[in-house]
């Protein structure tokens, strides 16, 4: 068994693991960085575009992030954390562009409106409560509304074309939104990475064991999958950064700020269509609002993706259910990572979430003709041999302890670290490769304190994200100028180019 020493040891080759490993590099050139990843190329599972939903989450479209208060008034709280963590990503991006780190913009991320609509005349007055509360802040500003079915054909032709209904409906949109090959944009990070010294990529290794030493370093043991030699990792830091595959990872560290944390996957598929003459007619991200009883990730739309310079059009995602973390997993990931700590938590939340149960086994059982039914609630022309079946990748849920010592199944991503700052790993799915860069700029903070709270690091961090420290939901100018700024460098909106 061969061994080496590093600083930093990645688990995962997909968005959070490069955009930690960049980060890293940028604040201390020095340090050592090595990263594992069990498949052969980087960023094959869900952050790959076709596995990624690629909507560049900034709460402009997402009906979810904004939920109605009992008394008729919109929850905000969530659409402004996501547009302000979305606005952060874009700022390193944009850093990374300008230091040439990264190629040209259209590589990876593309300007594609975002738009939500809804239709009935209580769900309009529901958007339309929501355009109000929103557009009156500098996060949202630019959000434009519309009941007038000409202005709408123009936004979304192919939602609007003949459409026969005498429903109400209505739409939002923001001219700026963005589409993001996650994919590209991982690997593009990869490979700055391995321009620097002191990194190394391996490909094809699996985590198979781990201990701690006595002065904290981990020792990892990878396993190559090529050869079955096994090579054994010293590191000072560790990061899970593998998707659904960080749960168990989580649990074979045995550390105690894991206990009780338990997974619900849930895979999802897309209707793909590919054919110019139906593709060119749509540009733009249309959401709609979840079907009652769904997960916030099975919100449908219908998107524009600009994969490899090549534009198709994606609807869904269609929910579905099985035993796997992630799409190139086991069927026994599930069972394996059941554990007398997490066992009650998920059992709880399995009773709690009958409907969501049975919703997913409904979805499951749909035949294509039904999928293709449901896309023509939002394009009425829809035709079935015009649309094709593709697998998504796999999200894998929170299921954790409530403060009542309850099983609650969260939707969101959360950062989990050792109390002595020596690991730390991310769980959960949506939003989550959009919000990579805070989220990771919030694990350099937890793991990296004394580091991070030099002149150098504070300096180095705001060169890389200017807004690091502030408010951009306080400060209305400050928004503007970082906004105007990565809106040009990215080329995301013909009014902010230069």
């Amino acid at each position: 068994m061969t061994s080496k020493s590093v600083d930093v040891l990645l688990v995962g080759a997909g968005a959070m693991s490069t955009t930690l490993g960049v980060l890293l590099k940028q604040l201390d050139p020095s340090l050592t960085i090595t990263m594992v990843e069990r498949l052969d190329h980087v960023a094959e599972e869900s952050t790959d575009a076709m596995n990624n939903a690629g909507t560049g989450h900034a709460a402009y479209c997402e009906l979810n992030y904004t939920s109605q208060n009992d008394d008729g008034s919109i929850n905000t709280d969530k659409a402004f954390d996501i547009n302000a963590a979305f606005e952060q990503s874009l700022q390193f991006w944009s850093y990374l562009v300008e230091q040439q780190h990264l190629p040209e913009p259209h590589n990876f991320i593309n300007n594609v409106p975002h738009q939500s609509v809804v239709m009935g005349a209580e769900n309009v007055a529901f958007l339309r409560k929501r355009y109000e509360t929103l557009s009156a802040t500098a996060q949202f500003a630019e959000m434009e509304f519309s009941e007038d079915p000409d202005v709408l054909r123009q936004w979304m032709p192919l939602i609007m074309q003949n459409r026969q209904s005498d429903e109400p409906i209505a739409a939002t949109r923001v001219a700026h939104g963005s589409d993001v090959n996650f994919g590209s944009l991982a690997r593009n990070m990869v490979s700055y990475l391995q321009q620097q010294e002191g990194f190394d990529l391996l490909l094809s290794h699996s985590v198979e064991g781990m201990s701690q030493y006595s002065d904290g370093d981990w020792r990892v043991e990878v396993k190559n999958g090529h050869t079955g030699k096994t090579e054994s990792i010293r590191t000072k830091f560790l990061f899970f950064g593998a998707g659904g595959g960080a749960l168990p990872l989580l649990q074979m560290s045995g550390i105690p700020e894991g206990d009780g944390y338990g997974g619900f996957p849930v895979s999802g598929q897309w209707l793909v269509c590919k054919k110019p003459e139906i593709v060119e007619q749509h540009l733009s991200k249309v959401y709609g609002q979840a079907p009652i009883g769904a997960p916030p990730m099975s919100v449908p739309h219908l998107d524009t993706r600009v994969i490899d310079g090549k534009r198709a059009l994606l609807f869904g995602p269609f929910a579905g259910f099985t035993t796997k973390f992630l799409k190139k997993g086991s069927a026994l990931d599930m069972p394996l990572s059941m554990r007398l700590n997490n066992l009650k938590p998920i059992m709880q939340v399995g009773i709690k979430n009958m409907d969501l149960t049975r919703y997913l086994i409904s979805e499951v059982m749909q035949s294509h003709a039904d999928r293709v039914d449901s896309l023509r609630r939002f394009f009425p022309d829809a035709k079935d041999e015009d649309w094709e079946l593709s697998y998504a990748g796999q999200r894998v849920q929170i299921i954790k302890k409530n403060e009542k010592g309850q099983g609650k199944l969260e939707f969101g991503t959360e950062v989990i670290s050792s109390e002595d700052k020596r690991l730390a790993a991310l769980l959960g799915a949506s939003p989550g490769a959009s919000t990579a860069t805070p989220t990771m700029i919030d694990v350099i903070e937890r793991c990296f304190p004394e580091r991070m709270a030099t002149p150098e690091w504070q300096a180095k961090m705001k060169q890389m994200v200017p807004s690091y420290g502030q408010s951009l939901t306080d400060n209305g100018e400050l928004l503007r100028n970082i906004r105007q700024r990565t809106l040009s460098t990215l080329k995301l909106s013909q009014d902010y180019r230069a």
